[in-house]
């Protein structure tokens, strides 16, 4: 649930995504097959998601056979789904009329020339509504270029019969686990501590959590402040004190899930999508897996987590523009929204989704085979109020190599040197943002 947001995201060189051009596009060109015959073809490239074809087959009824949305699923690796779209969007595809892109991609494709701008009644039915941190990620540079279609929160997990109540701050959690490591309790602080960009996920939550930035609020330059290096500070100290994973430098979302699944952990630090999976295969101990918002850095100060998700947005390549809008404010409606939440368990954009206790159908009484937001969503209350305080990744066009030069950096966290990891830090990420146009 929504861990597909944070997977791990390396790019290619210009170089080499050119060279294999080529062979990219007569791979795409097999896909843009699908549904090529006969009427006018609105061809969505989307990550995969399991129920996202009934969301489709809503719209297209509702298109009334003005045109067909044809939905393209890309590879379930976030580098390959970039990747493709990149490689045809460069050679000026035509056949790409709707971009599914990670919440971390809008400025780059906006930046490149792809991703048509949004305004008029278009932009004012695409933001509706929507939460002010989604709403952000499909922005650059002061303008909308696609429509927040999901999006995700990390929350603090814990059993009640360990730790009753939830630490308010990161120092109180060390604390709390080296404590319950003395007693021989489960202690462990999981987390996402592979060289990926899970672990930058978690960098960015505590540098802005201590009111820091690393990039500029407009992404052309480095800042690496005092909040930047206290994050570091924060992730020396758990990784140090004996109280995280042995693996923790090999673990990714649902590896961290597994363990702490196992009984060896005190605190889990992950998506929502953890709680239908503990739901499903630890049952009789569901009534003691409970949440919270991330701790805090700074006490009295609400953390400041950061988002993942995905937004639409519509190709300037495309032929058929006025459609494809169109089809994208249908494809993330709020109907649409709520759907994809309720089966495919992506948190929605809008506000309002979050207080909406009618079922799928409301005709009928809700359960597991009428699922509402109450019923699968016992936890919406504190993913709201995460949104409501949530951060973003550094928004800059050159977001892939800052995200390689940071997970590089951070890894292993335990040999972080504050200081000198910040300088270093400063140093390639300033090189990172000198690189020219999009970086694939």
């Amino acid at each position: 649930m929504g861990k597909a947001n944070a997977r791990n995201r390396r790019g290619r060189s210009p170089g080499r995504a050119m060279s294999v051009l080529g062979a990219g596009l007569m791979a795409a060109g097999l896909l843009t097959g699908c549904g090529s015959s006969g009427g006018l073809k609105i061809n969505i490239y989307y990550a995969p998601e399991d129920n996202f074809q009934k969301v489709v087959d809503q719209c297209n009824t509702k298109a009334g056979g003005r045109y067909e949305i044809v939905y393209n699923k890309l590879p379930r690796g976030a580098d390959g789904q970039r990747e493709q779209m990149v490689r045809r969007l460069a050679a000026g595809d035509e056949g790409l009329d709707i971009l599914g892109l990670d919440v971390n991609w809008v400025a780059e494709f906006a930046e490149a020339g792809w991703a048509e701008e949004w305004t008029g009644e278009h932009k004012a039915q695409a933001t509706a509504g929507v939460l002010p941190g989604p709403l952000e990620t499909a922005t650059w540079n002061g303008k909308l270029y696609a429509a927040p279609k999901n999006t995700n929160v990390q929350l603090l997990w814990y059993d009640d019969r360990v730790t009753p109540a939830p630490p308010e701050t990161w120092d109180q959690m060390i604390d709390q686990a080296l404590a319950l490591k003395a007693q021989g309790k489960p202690s462990e602080i999981l987390f996402t501590g592979a060289q990926y960009e899970g672990l930058v996920v978690i960098y960015n939550t505590l540098v802005e959590s201590a009111g820091g930035r690393i990039l500029s609020e407009d992404g052309k330059s480095v800042v690496m402040d005092e909040g930047a290096v206290k994050a570091l500070e924060i992730l020396k100290r758990v990784t140090s004190s004996g109280i995280t994973n042995p693996s923790l430098t090999n673990q990714k979302e649902d590896e961290v899930r597994q363990q702490f699944q196992r009984g060896t952990g005190a605190f889990e630090l992950n998506w929502p999508f953890v709680y239908p999976s503990y739901k499903k295969e630890k049952p009789e101990d569901l009534a003691h897996f409970k949440w919270a918002t991330y701790p805090s850095v700074v006490p009295g100060q609400p953390a400041r987590t950061t988002i993942g998700g995905y937004d639409l947005a519509v190709s300037t390549a495309s032929r058929h523009k006025p459609e494809a809008f169109e089809a994208a404010l249908c494809l993330r409606s709020p109907e649409s929204q709520k759907f994809s939440a309720l089966n495919d368990g992506v948190p929605p954009t809008i506000e309002s989704l979050y207080t909406d206790t009618t079922p799928l159908d409301p005709s009928k009484p809700a359960g597991d085979d009428n699922p509402s937001m109450e019923t699968q969503y016992p936890m919406r209350a504190t993913i709201l109020e995460a949104l409501k305080n949530a951060a973003v990744r550094p928004l800059t066009p050159a977001y892939q190599n800052a995200s390689t030069v940071m997970s590089k950096l951070l890894s292993p966290p335990s040999a972080i040197d504050p200081r000198a990891t910040a300088e270093e830090l400063r140093q390639q990420l300033a090189d990172a943002l000198e690189s020219k146009g999009v970086i694939p």
